[in-house]
């Protein structure tokens, strides 16, 4: 393992905020991570997961735990027939290129979703149709202080849940079971999904992708725009012109920018539509 202490967290989060985590250790094994969490375990520690921090926001006041950060230490990717085997800290975009180069469907969706395998799976990460839960064959995790293999449909997957949150599991790896497809046909996918997304989303400021859940019965960012807060700001954060669901640092914004503009907007839809917007990204740290 590779450790480090009084670390800036805006170095490993797409918001590009937050402040130092007290101890952050990068895990180069599954034993590693067996061997922190049951260290913190033992020492009534605070733990910390982290992937690729797209999707988190760290506070101002930083971290006073360890942060295991699972990367590109624990990125492999292999192929075997119809199934890819990911471990947790590969990067979205790898392994769909990887199902590319073998002519495999069905990963397409989250090709540029940029986060982590962990991450995605642990979230039940999901575009244009596509889910985890659809392509997830078994997942690798620690829990309880050992390795353990879960199949698919014991991961309880919802909208952006799997069970991992509630049993306290850190996820080291995840099988995902695609189909044999043309080339041409699953590029095409590619390059539609990521050609949408770089139209609609504002790519080109640091943020943690969509910032609320979809209401049921609603989209969170038509609710923002009729709210009259496209553009919306406090202090660096604002709200995306391009896309209302999205919050971005757009003028060197503090986490407290972004979570007090993230508070102001929820609080003004509800009161002018009676909808309660609920945050997608993680805090971390005192707010």
């Amino acid at each position: 393992m590779i450790e480090f202490f009084d670390e800036p967290m805006a170095k490993h989060t797409t918001f590009r905020t937050g402040g130092p985590a007290r101890r952050f250790v990068k895990a180069e094994s599954v034993q590693d991570i067996i061997d922190i969490k049951t260290e913190c375990d033992n020492n009534n520690e605070k733990l910390i997961l982290l992937g690729n921090g797209s999707n988190v926001l760290v506070s101002d006041k930083g971290l006073d735990a360890t942060v295991l950060y699972i990367g590109e230490e624990m990125s492999s990717i292999d192929v075997n027939e119809d199934i890819i085997y990911a471990e947790a800290g590969a990067l979205l975009s790898r392994v769909a290129k990887t199902a590319l180069d073998n002519e495999l469907g069905g990963f397409e969706f989250a090709s540029g979703i940029p986060g982590f395998v962990g991450g995605a799976v642990f979230m039940n990460a999901g575009a244009y149709g596509g889910e985890m839960k659809d392509i997830v064959l078994y997942c690798d995790a620690v829990l309880d202080g050992k390795a353990v293999r879960i199949p698919g449909e014991e991961m309880d997957f919802s909208y952006r849940h799997s069970i991992a949150s509630e049993k306290n599991m850190i996820i080291t790896g995840a099988a995902f079971k695609l189909k044999k497809d043309s080339r041409e046909a699953i590029k095409e996918k590619m390059d539609d999904f990521n050609q949408r997304r770089r139209q609609k989303q504002p790519l080109e400021y640091p943020s943690a992708g969509s910032t609320f859940k979809r209401p049921e019965g609603y989209f969170a960012g038509k609710l923002i725009m009729d709210s009259g807060l496209k553009g919306y700001r406090v202090g660096g954060a604002c709200v995306s012109p391009k896309h209302c669901g999205f919050v971005v640092n757009d003028n060197s914004a503090t986490s407290d920018d972004i979570y007090r503009l993230i508070k102001e907007v929820g609080e003004i839809v509800f009161d002018k539509f009676g909808v309660r917007l609920e945050i997608e990204v993680r805090l971390l740290g005192e707010f």
